[in-house]
């Protein structure tokens, strides 16, 4: 079927999977604006990341007819590739005005403001393309998956690795005991690379006339404007407004052994190391996490380790890395370029990823699987040849068009759980070292640390809503 006659022919990509496996969603059908016409799409964000959103979705032939962005620098950059569309500096009114024109909306801003733009752009069926992580909350995350569900529309997370080959038959080798029984995974990171340990700045700054910091600030609670602060990337690193190293990262790094375990619903976390949120603020300089998880559809209990800031498993798990890797953990420990990486621990062996989207592997010990066979394909290849970006809006572009049937694979049904998973880890952070929170994942509640359920979901500013 072609765009021209099958314009809305949709894939609803949003259903919430509760098997270990990937399966195609549902297909939902709704009425177009005209058979004839081509997709249509507003992009929220479109500097930094949302520079590549927005001319990415455009490659795969979707007119921009809006664009915004609280900096009118960026808007006036980005009006210069897309220069017929619209230009707004908050989504709301972008949304409202535009409506019935856009079918899908980009979401490309700080953490705290993903869920409220894309469940409003969901509410009003357009199919949603949300950077990772999906949310700030753990709650935004849950709602975000049942109002996709509930509307029937395509959606997808940028976490661009899971378009990859190689994390789709890194799952695929996982999933078929190659390295036996998994009971440890251990993913550690190079981030933060932005200023994190710190205190609020005394004092405030003129808010330039370029910025629209009323709505940058959108559903967090209102504070001073200072230059250089927040705005327009070391927000990450605070908690108002980010999710630190572990919202940054993970949904790259861990979506591999996640996909291929069922990572989902810890039952209890801990913050092993952990200096704690400081003064309230900032996320540490560095943490180490446990995640605990019981067994699940077959699969033994399992801990789940993740280190940031530097931090590294033990020696003795090191000892089992190739050669190369581990004089560059080494030279890491001397001061030198932090690394990453995914290790799956078996019963049969390891799995490694040194890349940070899990889009290459090796077995190891190296020895036992020089004549490893790869286990049959359980997992659609998206046949877009491109950049791993490219390859995950052609992806979710298709889905829309209703021309790719297998769908997207890191829709929100997915992303979702994935995110849920994650930032139940931000809470231990909160808790402070050692502090062992146990978690109720189907009612998003800690049981034995109850003061910690007003971080599941913050209290929206007057007139910003889900």
């Amino acid at each position: 079927m072609t765009q021209k006659t099958s314009r809305r022919s949709f894939l609803g990509a949003s259903a919430a999977l509760g098997t270990a496996f990937w399966v195609a969603p549902r297909t939902f059908a709704r009425p177009t604006r005209s058979a004839l016409e081509g997709l249509t799409a507003a992009c929220i964000g479109v500097g930094g990341k949302g520079s590549s959103d927005s001319s990415h979705i455009s490659d795969q032939d979707v007119a921009i007819v809006g664009i915004c962005d609280v900096d009118r620098r960026t808007l006036a950059k980005k009006a210069k590739e897309f220069s017929d569309a619209e230009q707004f500096t908050d989504f709301r009114e972008m949304l409202d005005k535009l409506g019935d024109k856009v079918d899908i909306v980009t979401v490309s801003t700080p953490d705290h403001t993903h869920a409220t733009a894309a469940i409003k752009a969901m509410k009003m069926k357009k199919h949603v393309y949300c950077q990772k992580p999906m949310t700030w909350s753990i709650r935004e995350a849950r709602m975000m998956r049942e109002v996709a569900a509930e509307m029937g529309v395509v959606t997808q997370m940028g976490n661009q690795g899971t378009s990859e080959d190689g994390l789709r038959e890194a799952v695929e080798v996982i999933r078929s005991g190659a390295i036996g029984d998994v009971a440890e995974i251990h993913v550690w990171t190079n981030r933060p690379v932005w200023p994190q340990g710190i205190g609020r700045p005394a004092g405030e700054d003129a808010i330039p006339d370029y910025l629209d910091w009323d709505s940058w600030i959108g559903p967090a609670a209102m504070r001073p404007y200072k230059e250089g602060v927040y705005h327009s990337f070391n927000w990450r690193g605070w908690a108002d407004f980010g999710t630190g190293a572990l919202g940054d990262m993970a949904c790259h790094t861990t979506n591999m052994p996640v996909m291929a375990l069922e990572l989902w619903d810890p039952i209890a976390v801990t913050a092993v190391e952990n200096p704690g949120i400081f003064e309230n603020e900032t996320f540490p300089g560095s943490t180490t996490l446990m995640f605990e998880f019981p067994e699940r559809n077959g699969k033994v209990a399992c801990k789940f380790y993740w280190y940031d800031g530097g931090n590294l498993p033990s020696d003795d798990l090191i000892a089992h890395l190739p050669e190369d890797f581990r004089k560059r953990i080494d030279s890491q420990k001397a001061g030198g370029k932090k690394t990453s990486a995914a290790l799956v621990v078996g019963s049969k062996g390891m799995l490694l990823s040194e890349n940070d989207y899990g889009a290459a592997y090796s077995l190891l010990p190296s020895d036992n699987y020089k004549d490893f066979k790869k286990p049959e394909q359980s997992l659609p290849r998206i046949p877009f040849k491109g950049g791993t970006d490219e390859r995950q809006k052609w992806e979710f572009v298709q889905s829309c068009r209703g021309e790719y049937k297998p769908g997207t694979m890191s829709n929100f049904g997915y992303a979702g759980r994935l995110t849920e998973t994650i930032l139940v880890g931000n809470l231990a952070v909160r808790a402070g070292e050692g502090q062992r929170i146990e978690w109720d994942a189907k009612n998003l509640v800690s049981t034995n640390l109850p003061g910690l359920n007003k971080y599941v979901q913050r209290e929206y500013r007057e007139g910003w809503t889900l």
